[in-house]
C-alpha cells in the first residue's frame, strides 16, 4: 500500500528538475580558479547556509579606493607546508553562526567555484578552520539549483586523478 501511494504522488517542480542537474556528493575535490586554489576537499553541507573557507592572517587593505582582503590558506587537510597566497574583493562583513552556537563576524568574498564540469560564482566567508574536518565548507545557497546533493556518495563530480594528484603532495612526492 505505501509504495502504491508513492508511486501516485504528484512530482513538484524540484523534483522534475533533479533529473536535469548534476550529482555531487557529500563531500567533494573543488576547485577556486580565481584564487588559485587547483584542488580543495569540501564537504557539501546542506545545514549550513553560507559556505566557508579556511583562512589566515587575513587583513583587509585598501587599494584604489576599494577594500580589499588578504589571507593565506593550507589547502590540503592534515597539511601544513603548503600554502596558497590569496586576494579578493571585500564584499562586506556578515555574522555567521557556527555548528557550536557561536557568532562570529566574517569577511565575506565573491569568488568562482568549480565541481565537476560546473563553474558558478559563489559567497565565502573567511574564518580559521584548522580545528575542522575539512578546510571548506559548501552551503545550501551556493548549491541552490546547480546541483543536487547525495549524501550516500564521495568524491562524483571530480576524477579519481585528482584524488590520485592530492595523495602524491600529501606525500611530498611527484604526480603518480
Amino acid at each position: 500500500m505505501l509504495n502504491r501511494s508513492l508511486k501516485n504522488r504528484r512530482k513538484t517542480k524540484s523534483q522534475g528538475d533533479f533529473a536535469s542537474k548534476p550529482v555531487v556528493g557529500w563531500r567533494e575535490w573543488v576547485a577556486l580558479p580565481k584564487l588559485g586554489i587547483g584542488r580543495i576537499k569540501a564537504k557539501i553541507d546542506t545545514g549550513a547556509r553560507t559556505s566557508a573557507l579556511h583562512a589566515y592572517d587575513v587583513s583587509v587593505i585598501k587599494r584604489q579606493g576599494r577594500e580589499v582582503v588578504r589571507f593565506k590558506v593550507h589547502p590540503l587537510q592534515r597539511v601544513t607546508r603548503k600554502v596558497v597566497d590569496c586576494e579578493a574583493p571585500l564584499k562586506e562583513w556578515r555574522h555567521v553562526m557556527d555548528s557550536g552556537g557561536r557568532r562570529t563576524l566574517r569577511p565575506v568574498i565573491l569568488t568562482t567555484l568549480e565541481i565537476g564540469n560546473t563553474l558558478i560564482e559563489i559567497e565565502i566567508t573567511l574564518i580559521a578552520r584548522d580545528q575542522m574536518g575539512f578546510r571548506m565548507l559548501i552551503g545550501r545557497e551556493a548549491i541552490r539549483g546547480a546541483w543536487v546533493v547525495d549524501p550516500a556518495k564521495s568524491f562524483i563530480a571530480g576524477t579519481r586523478s585528482v584524488a590520485v594528484r592530492q595523495r602524491a603532495e600529501r606525500k611530498g612526492l611527484e604526480e603518480e
